[in-house]
C-alpha cells in the first residue's frame, strides 16, 4: 500500500468528491482531498501528490489559478474535473499546464481511465516506437527512452496526453489517422468517438509544436476523418 500512488483530490462540491473519494478508495488508491483552492495549494506543497484531481470552480479562487501557482514550482499531472465544456476553457485550463481534462459530469470508469493514462507516461509507458530510439522531424526529435520532446533543440513541455497524440502520429507518420483509431489509441475503446476531446489536445500539442498553428508544418487535418504527421 505505501508505493500506491497518492492522489490530490480538490472539489468543493461534497457529493462529487464523495464519489471521486469512494472510486479511488475501491482501487486502493491513496487521496487527500481540499474543498478551496488555498487548501490545495497547501496540500500539493507538503504532500506532493502523485496526481492532482481538480475542478475549476472552487469557492475562493478560479482553478486555473491554483494550475498556475501550482506550476511555478510542481510538474505534478493535473486532471481537471469540471462542468465547464466549451473548448476555450478546456484549451485555458491546458494552456496554463494541466495534462488533461474532464467534463461533468463524468463516469467513474472514465476518470479511472485517464488515470491509468496518466500512470503509463509517468512509469515510462511513452506510447512510442521502440525503446531508445529517437524520431527525428525537421526540428521536431522525440526521444522514446526519455519521454522528451525537442523543437530546434530545445525540450518543450507536452502533457501525457499530448505526448502520447505525438508519438502516435510519429510512429504512422506520412499516414491519416481517423479520428476513432486515435481516440481509441489515446483514451481506450470507450471513448473512440470523442472528437471534441481530441480536437481540443490537438489545438493544444500544436501550438507547443507549430511555428503557425493556422498553417501547420507537421500536423495537418484531414476534415472529417483525422490527421496525419507530415514529413518535413
Amino acid at each position: 500500500m505505501n508505493n500506491k500512488p497518492l492522489i490530490l483530490v480538490v472539489e468543493d462540491d461534497p457529493a462529487v468528491r464523495n464519489l471521486i473519494s469512494t472510486t479511488l478508495e475501491a482501487h486502493d488508491y491513496k487521496h487527500h482531498a481540499a474543498p478551496t483552492g488555498e487548501a490545495a495549494i497547501l496540500e500539493a506543497a507538503s504532500h506532493n501528490p502523485d496526481v492532482i484531481l481538480l475542478d475549476l470552480g472552487l469557492p475562493d479562487t478560479d482553478g486555473v489559478q491554483v494550475i498556475q501557482k501550482i506550476r511555478s514550482w510542481s510538474n505534478t499531472p493535473i486532471i481537471v474535473i469540471s462542468a465547464r465544456s466549451e473548448d476555450t476553457d478546456k484549451i485555458e485550463a491546458l494552456d496554463a499546464g494541466a495534462d488533461d481534462y474532464l467534463t461533468k459530469p463524468f463516469s467513474v470508469e472514465e476518470l479511472l481511465a485517464r488515470l491509468r493514462v496518466t500512470f503509463r507516461r509517468l512509469h515510462g509507458g511513452s506510447g512510442g516506437s521502440q525503446d531508445g530510439a529517437v524520431f527525428e522531424n525537421g526540428e521536431l526529435k522525440i526521444d522514446y527512452a526519455a519521454g522528451c520532446v525537442y523543437l530546434g533543440g530545445e525540450e518543450i513541455h507536452l502533457t501525457p496526453i499530448e505526448y502520447k497524440l505525438l508519438c502516435l502520429l510519429a510512429k504512422n507518420v506520412g499516414k491519416v489517422l481517423t479520428h476513432s483509431y486515435i481516440t481509441r489509441e489515446v483514451w481506450g475503446s470507450a471513448w473512440e468517438n470523442d472528437v471534441a476531446s481530441l480536437r481540443v489536445f490537438m489545438a493544444t500539442l500544436r501550438k507547443k509544436i507549430e511555428k503557425d498553428p493556422s498553417a501547420p508544418q507537421y500536423i495537418q487535418t484531414h476534415v472529417g476523418v483525422g490527421y496525419r504527421m507530415l514529413r518535413v
